[in-house]
């Protein structure tokens, strides 16, 4: 699952090659499947405070690993803003690793615009008596305590987990080591009921391996938990999640303007299984 600010062009490349359907698109037993997303995105509206007049751009979202070698997920989120005047490239890139059995989480995060770097944020963050522990290196070091969260992929299993007992609602606490990689954000999530696609649904038709698997609808929202007075979302991500951990249709509603992500490449990676 991702999450970020946004950021801007067309990612030129398109990575690999799309595998025919078959065993590969299946996650471990009580697991996640490796694998490479691709998706076009568009702007789908904005607000005057915005200042945005179109967006395009293109999203690679690379996950893998296994539960007992630990989880590490790629991201590019590249995007061209024209705000009317002018037109900015943006470019924001995370590599993060997660160690499930250890409540370990590393993470790396560079943000670019018009190809100068805007943001450099890394640094490392474990599970200790109660509270999140970070040790931030990049840009100065600094160590710091967070209340109580969960990591990204331990989310996603539990949103899995979730949906697969037919809860429809939850709270958690989130460190994903976004922004400046020192705050925590308070999520609420809905989970619908199990679909599936229709066959003329366009994602499906990029990803074989999905036609067949039924999806769970799903909305994340994010709060800052200093914000005072009426809270809204930062930031809302919906999606059609699989059980595998695959993610298609994104919409991304950062307040003032909304994107939405189609799926146009989706690569199963090779499966680490544990012994």
């Amino acid at each position: 699952m991702f999450r970020s600010s946004f950021a801007a062009v067309l990612v030129a490349t398109v990575l690999g090659n799309t595998v025919a359907p078959g065993n590969a698109a299946a996650a471990p037993a009580g697991g996640l499947a490796p694998h490479r997303a691709i998706y076009d995105i568009e702007l789908k509206a904005a607000n005057d405070r915005s200042g945005i007049e179109g967006m395009r751009g293109r999203m690679v979202y690379e996950f893998n690993g296994s539960a007992c070698a630990g989880y590490t997920t790629n991201f590019r989120f590249v995007t061209r803003i024209d705000s009317g005047d002018e037109v900015r490239v943006t470019d924001q890139q995370s590599l993060t690793f997660e160690d499930l059995a250890k409540g370990k989480f590393r993470f790396a995060t560079k943000s670019f615009t018009d190809d100068q770097l805007d943001k450099d944020v890394s640094g490392n963050a474990e599970d200790a008596n109660g509270k999140v522990s970070i040790d931030l290196t990049v840009p100065a070091k600094r160590t710091l305590e967070l209340a109580d969260s969960r990591f990204p992929t331990e989310h996603m299993l539990q949103v899995i987990d979730k949906a697969r007992k037919g809860e429809t609602f939850f709270e958690a606490r989130i460190f994903d080591g976004s922004e400046d990689g020192d705050q925590t954000y308070l999520t609420t999530t809905i989970v619908g009921h199990s679909q599936k696609a229709d066959k003329n649904d366009p994602d499906v038709a990029k990803a074989e391996v999905l036609k067949a698997m039924p999806y769970w609808p799903v909305s994340i929202a994010y709060f800052d938990e200093k914000t005072a007075g009426d809270v809204v979302p930062v930031y809302t991500q919906s999606f059609k999640l699989y059980e595998n951990g695959v993610t298609r249709d994104l919409t991304l509603d950062y307040g003032d303007f909304v994107l939405s992500g189609h799926l146009i490449q989706l690569d199963m990676l090779g499966t680490d299984d544990c012994k």
